[in-house]
Order: C-alpha cells, then structure tokens, then sequence
C-alpha cells in the first residue's frame, strides 16, 4: 500500500505550565489510533507535499532541562509556546531556549503566543515577541485554538524550516502550483521562435513587455540557445561542398547553400 505521507517530522511543544499547549493540540486533527500514546500526529499539506507531525507535548511541570534532554532526541522542530496574557510565561522562554539551544543546538524553533482571542488582557506585546524572536532567528506566530486561527500556519512554517534544513525543500521545489500568469508566460514563450517573436502576436503592450523580461530570464536562455542551435543545425545540412578533386574545384567557391 502507499504511504499515507511523504516526510515524517518529530516535533517538541514546549513551554511553561498553563500556557495552553493541550489547547493547541486538540485543535490539531489526531490520528485516532495513537489515543494513549505519548505523542499525537497529524498530517498538513505543505507545497503538494503530505508532511506528518509527531507532536510531543513536553509538560511543563518538573525540570525543563530533563525534558528537553529526553525528549528533544530525534526532533525536527520546537514550538516555543507563552501566553500573552501571562508576561511571566513570555519570561519563561529564555529558560527553554537556553536548554534547547545545549540539547539541541541549530534546530529550527518558531515562537507562538497563544490565547490571541483574550487580546484585551495582552500582557506581552506582539512588537516586543516578534523583536525576540528576530534576535534568536525564529519564526513568530500569536495564535488562538478558540478561533481556530494561525495554529496549522505555524506548524507549517516549522515544518518548512525543518525540511529546508535537512535539504529536503530542492525536492519538491519543482512540484509547486504556477500562477496563473506565469503559467501563461511559460506556454507562450514555449511556442514562440525567438524573443522577437513577441512583438509580433496581438497583444497589449504592457503584456509584451512582461513577455519578454520572462523569456530573457536566465530560466528560459538554455531554450533560445537550443533553438538556435537547432536552427544553425538545419542550416549547416543544407551546405553542400564540392570535392576538392573535382576538376572545377575553386579556392574563392567551393561551398555553396542551397
């Protein structure tokens, strides 16, 4: 049988107690035959791509450094969760990412502040998280499991973290859905002789000129030098030359194209 998935990824929730991370993974669709396990999964859709998640949830309670010491081996990704309405939790995050940074040294992390649908009692700013996040060179997300809102979005800029990481983003870089108009450009230039060409089909001049600055790119050169490779390939079979033993043999016309 098929897989049902195409990567798998182990990922680490982890943050203090009380911030919600329960709420963030019961949002999640579960697999339902790993109830009891320590551990629940879900599949999201990431480039045509089908990537499944293994989420652990590393309780708060007890001592972070062991937690993140049993749990983060194998791990792909970190979530770092705090409540916004809690600056003490937001605090908390140093801890984490110090015991992250020692058991888990250059692994992709994206900072989510939960509970965004009790902004009214906001106690951390989102400016100041998203300045945090930029000094530690992680992704930043304030998220709501009651509203359904930008929980899959951060696990799916986590995972495409994780992947481009492990050197897994060339692999399905070519498997990405075209707009619509370069989708258009890629089938005209595709069927046009040369760059010239353009000026020649019925269109406005504004699209012409998009035309052409999408068939110059460096994408689409190899193209016109095949072509014209081809065209001199064509034109080089119609030379003839004569035998230089032939008695009319001159040095001024011994080719002539037909």
């Amino acid at each position: 049988m098929a897989k049902e998935y195409d990567y798998l990824l182990k990922v680490l929730l982890v943050g203090d107690q009380d911030v919600g991370k329960t709420e963030i993974l019961n949002n999640l669709d579960q697999d339902p035959t790993n109830e009891e396990a320590t551990y629940k999964t879900t599949i999201i859709l990431l480039d045509g791509k089908r990537v499944k998640l293994q989420i652990w949830d590393a309780s708060g309670q007890g001592r972070f450094c062991t937690i993140i010491r049993s749990y983060s081996r194998g791990a792909q990704g970190i979530i770092l969760v705090y409540d916004i309405t809690n600056k003490w939790s937001f605090q908390g995050i140093n801890r984490w990412l110090k015991e992250v940074d020692e058991h888990a040294p250059g692994i992709p992390k994206v900072l989510v502040g939960n509970r965004l649908h009790l902004a009214f009692k906001r106690q951390v700013a989102a400016r100041q998280a998203e300045m945090y996040a930029s000094r530690h060179k992680m992704a930043c997300f304030e998220i709501s499991p009651l509203c359904d809102f930008n929980i899959r979005e951060s696990f799916c800029e986590l995972a495409r973290m994780a992947l481009h990481r492990n050197g897994m983003e060339r692999i399905w870089r070519t498997n990405k859905v075209l707009s619509l108009q370069e989708l258009c450009c890629r089938t005209i230039v595709r069927r046009i002789r040369s760059v010239y060409s353009i000026d020649t089909l019925p269109l406005p001049a504004s699209v012409k000129s998009h035309l052409k600055s999408y068939a110059l790119t460096s994408t689409h050169n190899n193209f016109y030098m095949n072509n014209n490779n081809n065209i001199n390939c064509n034109s080089a079979k119609n030379i003839t030359c004569k035998s230089p033993t032939s008695s009319k043999f001159s040095a001024k016309n011994n080719c002539s194209i037909s």
